[in-house]
């Protein structure tokens, strides 16, 4: 799992890439630091890499949605495949983030 972290004009871009599973989740704590520092801005997600979310991936998900609603920020998230698009079903993901 890789988080690439790149500035924009418009906030910042995310792109999420490989399996987000638990173990993934864990070392991606320590990666999503620069996300966090930059909540005030609109960040986005780009998950067309993002293979599978795990309910640790979903968490680190929502740290970064609650540091941004904390700071004045926003996240987007763009670009899910079906598979992960059905788990942000399940768990109500889509009434919480803007998903594009």
């Amino acid at each position: 799992m890789i988080f690439n972290i790149e500035e924009q004009p418009q906030g910042i871009l995310s792109t999420v890439s490989g399996r987000l599973d638990t173990p993934a989740a864990v070392k991606a704590q320590q990666e999503i630091a620069p996300l966090l520092e930059h909540a005030d801005q609109v960040i986005t997600l780009d998950c067309k890499d993002l293979e599978y979310i795990s309910s640790s991936g979903l968490r680190l998900f929502l740290t970064i949605r609650k540091e941004a609603a904390a700071k004045g920020g926003k996240v987007i998230i763009e670009n899910i495949n079906e598979e992960i698009k059905k788990v942000f079903m399940m768990t109500g993901f889509f009434n919480l983030f803007e998903i594009k």
